[in-house]
């Protein structure tokens, strides 16, 4: 996305919050939770909130003779939410700005627009405990996905989810919630198209199908706390929360589903999530288990020399975690991830050791989070990663 449609964008969305601001009354507006207008006769609502993220990261081996390091902008985010025509018809709109956030598919080869929409998607609460969401958003996939990257516990989320979860796609999908007593069950599913987020072309392949079921046994935490990363809400009772996943994706065309390159040939993927979320006093735990398959075999292209060219990512994983936020808002946590592809992709398996320590400012709209992490490859040095990163969501 080049510069000038960017700024155009910023200054476009500037001049319209600056109308509504004379046009309507401002309420419910504090720091962390955006600027929020609700329309004189009531048939419609906006909340604006904007967020960034500065990083530093650096890395090094025990041969290295100087540490590979770089400051950048990890996520600069626009959001747009609230209900249209009726408080039963929600809405949300998120764009990312940043670099990393926009990605790097090449349009001349893959007719792909840049990947500025994160989500764009109307829910509509239809009947009591029921939802019908169309249009682009994170996909019923794994916890560590789902829970957005200003409210994580680390700087960023584990190895596991960068190469198995199923991110966001163009489709629909239908959630339920009920309950048995004190006990909380949640059911979704989608039908999406498979590609990932922003794609311009016709569906390729086939579409994609997710189910997941969830389970709170002692009910709800506080704040949405099931997918919210710390236990900042300090839960007064324990909170348990269980879920799992399941996704098929026919004939997909990215090595990861809906994320990565697109490969010359199509495989079907099937992916299973099985995770959890405990808090209770400050202390929280979150574990997750990922393993997708592609039935036909993974590998699509090899050299003359019967190397792996492309192939899509299988195997397994696991991650999980665990932290304690003193009275004081600082945090301690760790977290251990190991990540096992299939042998014939010829991809490198890892496991990774991760401490990290926070400050929360004001909750996750204010603070400042950094961590080491030992990266541990077969046949390979050990790799030492740092990363420290401040948050600030207004």
């Amino acid at each position: 996305m080049n510069l000038n449609l960017k700024g155009a964008l910023v200054a476009f969305f500037s001049l319209f919050i600056i109308g509504a601001s004379q046009a309507q009354s401002i309420n419910k507006s504090k720091f962390g939770k955006g600027l929020q207008f609700i329309a004189a006769d009531s048939s419609f609502s906006l909340k604006f909130s904007t967020r960034f993220q500065m990083l530093y990261q650096g890395a090094i081996n025990n041969s290295a003779e100087q540490l590979e390091d770089r400051f950048l902008i990890r996520r600069a985010r626009l959001k747009f939410e609230g209900f249209a025509y009726t408080p039963k018809l929600e809405y949300k709109i998120e764009l990312g700005l940043s670099n990393s956030d926009i990605g790097n598919d090449d349009p001349a080869r893959f007719n792909n627009a840049d990947n500025i929409i994160l989500d764009a998607v109307a829910m509509w609460n239809f009947a009591p405990g029921w939802e019908l969401w169309v249009g682009q958003t994170k996909l019923p996939g794994n916890r560590e996905r789902i829970i957005s990257s200003q409210k994580m516990q680390f700087v960023d989320r584990s190895l596991l989810n960068s190469r198995f979860n199923i991110d966001r796609d163009a489709g629909i999908q239908l959630h339920h919630v009920h309950n048995f007593g004190t006990t909380v069950v949640r059911e979704s599913g989608s039908i999406s198209m498979g590609e990932g987020r922003d794609i311009t072309v016709n569906n390729a392949g086939g579409y994609d199908y997710t189910a997941k079921v969830e389970v709170m046994p002692f009910g709800e935490f506080e704040g949405e706390g099931a997918y919210v990363g710390s236990d900042i809400y300090r839960e007064e009772t324990p909170k348990l929360a269980v879920a799992a996943a399941y996704n098929f994706n026919d004939n997909a065309s990215r090595e990861g589903g809906q994320l990565g390159d697109f490969l010359v040939d199509q495989r079907d993927l099937s992916t299973l999530f099985v995770d959890y979320m405990f808090k209770y006093r400050g202390f929280s735990s979150m574990g997750e288990y990922a393993n997708k398959k592609a039935p036909d075999g993974p590998v699509v292209l090899r050299t003359d020399e019967g190397l792996v060219d492309e192939t899509f990512v299988t195997g397994n994983a696991f991650n999980i975690q665990a932290g304690y936020l003193f009275p004081t808002n600082w945090e301690i946590a760790g977290r251990y991830t190991t990540f096992n592809p299939e042998k014939v992709t010829n991809i490198r398996s890892q496991e990774q050791y991760t401490l990290g320590v926070s400050k929360y400012i004001v909750g996750h709209s204010l603070k400042v989070q950094g961590d080491v992490t030992l990266q541990d490859q077969p046949n390979r040095e050990n790799t030492y990663l740092f990363r420290l990163q401040m948050e600030v969501a207004l």
